[in-house]
C-alpha cells in the first residue's frame, strides 16, 4: 500500500505543467538576522529552473549574495481537497549582464502581459529598467510536490 505522501506526489511532467501554468512564486531566503525573508514574485520557467527579476539593491539579492540557498514555493487551491503545490530547494545564481537581464525581462513580460518578446520598442524600454535590475535563476536541487485531489476526498 503506497504511503499518503506517495499518493499525492506529482509526476515530473505534472510538476513541469503546474509550474509553467502558475503565476506567483513565494521565495524564501535568509535575512541578515537569520530569519526567513519571504517575498512573492512573478517568475518564468526556463527548463526545470524558475527565474525572476528584481532590483539589484533589494534585500532578497543581498540575502542571496550572502547565502545562495533559497526555497521557492508555488501553490494553488483554497479547500484542503484541492491543495496543490511544488516546493523547490534551490541555489540562486544572480545574472547581472544587462543584455541577458533584458532577454529574461522580455520573457517575463510575454508571460504576464502578452507582450511580444522580440518587439524592439519594448526591449529598448526594458533597457532602462534592466540597468537597475538582475535576473535570478533558481537552480533546483530538490523538489517536493503534492496534489490533494489525488486522494479523491478520502483523507
Amino acid at each position: 500500500m503506497p504511503s499518503r505522501r506517495d499518493q499525492i506526489k506529482l509526476t515530473p511532467e505534472e510538476v513541469a505543467e503546474f509550474l509553467a501554468a502558475e503565476r506567483v512564486a513565494n521565495v524564501a531566503s535568509f535575512g541578515p538576522d537569520g530569519w526567513p525573508h519571504l517575498i512573492a514574485l512573478w517568475y518564468v520557467m526556463r527548463g526545470a529552473d524558475p527565474w525572476v527579476w528584481t532590483y539589484a539593491k533589494s534585500q532578497k539579492v543581498k540575502n542571496l549574495e550572502r547565502d545562495g540557498r533559497a526555497t521557492v514555493l508555488v501553490e494553488s487551491g483554497t479547500e484542503y481537497a484541492e491543495l496543490k503545490g511544488v516546493m523547490l530547494k534551490t541555489r540562486a545564481h544572480i545574472e547581472r549582464d544587462t543584455d541577458k537581464v533584458i532577454d529574461f525581462a522580455a520573457e517575463l513580460f510575454a508571460k504576464y502581459q502578452g507582450a511580444d518578446p522580440a518587439n524592439d520598442d519594448m526591449r529598448e524600454a526594458l533597457r532602462g529598467q534592466a540597468a537597475k535590475r538582475v535576473a535570478i535563476r533558481f537552480e533546483v536541487v530538490e523538489t517536493v510536490s503534492w496534489d490533494h485531489s489525488k486522494l479523491g476526498g478520502v483523507y
